[in-house]
């Protein structure tokens, strides 16, 4: 019986052993809590939920439910175990946190003697033995300094993200699109304010409660400062910064005290990055107080603004799309530290690189899903050398080839789902899934 080493207990970690019991490996599953901390996790339960306890929406014409179509095509235990622990939350897929924990190390404990959970912290790798790596972006810095001295590329720093709305969340009546002085094509979207609107939205900020005053003392290039810490600067910093109105008109030519601007985050122009916007207030807070600029009050917000340590390999010179390490191809590296983003983004990445490693053992030749796929245009935009500077991505049907054709935004979501499920069905029968 072979075995195979999996280190860190969360979301991808977990995936992964589990695909690897359930094909006849022995896996020895390491995990740092808690004898060693992140900061960030309450409990040592395997599979334990940091952030939300939502895995977002489930509906078939939303990526994130693609995603997960996909998923469970595949196998994943971490869906079924969710199905076990659901609570209701609409269309979305939300757990009950203790539930879903328990039901995956029910999952992984009925294997017996064949799964061994070691609690240890791991700072050295065996770049010769069979190993997936899932530490995650709070990675210990001595595992991290291990990874950095072979692979040579690992980010490390205290990161500030502005928060992605959904485009049709958008009161577009009071919105424009518009290029400052009105050269070259009107990408960005605009919410103007007036001096009374941009005031009240100062004082709300100024005074806006932060995740943690500890990581302003924190260390950031001047064009990644928190929009509060710049704002506590003086009453007109926002505005001679990414709020800056001059050059920008409506369609009315009228003038605005100061601008919000929002750039497409995918090509299809569904979702928008607030500019500017990185953020370490409470997710509440920025709902209540982005909420406050003309066109955002009803807002949905696909991704709070965060701001946190982060820890990542530079994907496109480090892994491939199967997430083996390049010129190391016993060992993986999946979950967030393999540049992904997200839940279910990262439990896929950890079936991904289970179901590969599993073909290596084999001596078969690992294949993944084709770029019509959520799964496998995933692996690709992390794997792709053009994407110098990788910023995590989530889920989205930007990143898939585009469909021409269908204008209405709905019909065209479906129709990228309907697609994207024909194609994972021809890849399950070509692996005989």
């Amino acid at each position: 019986m072979s075995k195979v080493k999996v280190i860190g207990g969360g979301l991808a970690g977990c995936e992964a052993a589990y695909q690897l019991l359930n094909r006849g490996y022995q896996v020895d599953l390491y995990e740092m809590r808690p004898l060693t901390t992140t900061g960030a996790h309450r409990t040592d339960r395997l599979g334990e939920l940091v952030c939300s306890n939502s895995l977002k929406s489930e509906l078939i014409d939303t990526s994130s439910g693609l995603l997960k179509a996909e998923m469970r095509m595949l196998g994943s235990m971490l869906l079924e175990a969710a199905d076990v622990a659901k609570v209701p939350a609409g269309g979305a897929l939300a757990v009950d946190r203790e539930v879903f924990s328990e039901e995956i190390e029910r999952r992984l404990f009925a294997f017996g003697d064949r799964l061994h959970v070691i609690r240890e912290e791991v700072t050295s790798i065996d770049w010769d033995s069979p190993t997936i790596i899932a530490t995650g972006p709070l990675t210990s810095p001595a595992l991290a300094d291990a990874l950095k001295e072979v692979t040579g590329e690992y980010m490390h720093f205290s990161d500030a993200v502005a928060p992605i709305v959904s485009a049709d969340s958008i009161d577009m009546s009071k919105a424009f699109f518009a290029a400052r002085y009105g050269k070259g094509d009107s990408d960005y979207l605009n919410c103007g304010m007036n001096k009374e609107e941009y005031l009240a939205f100062y004082q709300a900020i100024v005074s806006a409660e932060c995740v943690s005053d500890k990581l302003l003392d924190a260390t950031f290039y001047e064009n990644c400062m928190p929009i509060e810490v710049m704002a506590k600067r003086g009453e007109d910093a926002m505005r001679y910064g990414p709020l800056r109105p001059v050059g920008i008109r409506n369609e009315k030519g009228d003038k605005f005290y100061a601008v919000l601007q929002l750039r497409k985050e995918n090509t299809l122009g569904e979702t928008y990055n607030l500019v500017g916007f990185q953020t370490n207030l409470k997710f509440g807070e920025q709902k209540r107080v982005f909420g406050m600029i003309p066109g955002l009050k009803n807002a949905e917000f696909l991704r709070y603004g965060v701001m946190h340590r982060n820890t990542y390999v530079d994907a496109p010179k480090v892994i491939d799309e199967t997430f083996a390490v390049k010129g190391k191809p016993s060992v993986y590296i999946a979950g967030q530290l393999s540049g992904v983003e997200g839940y279910m983004e990262s439990t896929m990445s950890g079936l991904i690189a289970a179901l590969s490693l599993d073909k290596r053992l084999k001596g078969e030749v690992a294949t993944i899903p084709d770029e019509y796929t959520m799964i496998g245009a995933i692996c690709r935009y992390i794997a792709n050398p053009q994407n110098e500077g990788l910023q995590p991505m989530n889920s989205n049907y930007g990143l898939l080839p585009p469909i021409t054709g269908v204008r209405d935004k709905k019909l065209r979501k479906a129709a990228y789902s309907e697609r994207a499920i024909e194609h994972m069905k021809e890849y399950v029968d070509h692996i005989g899934g």
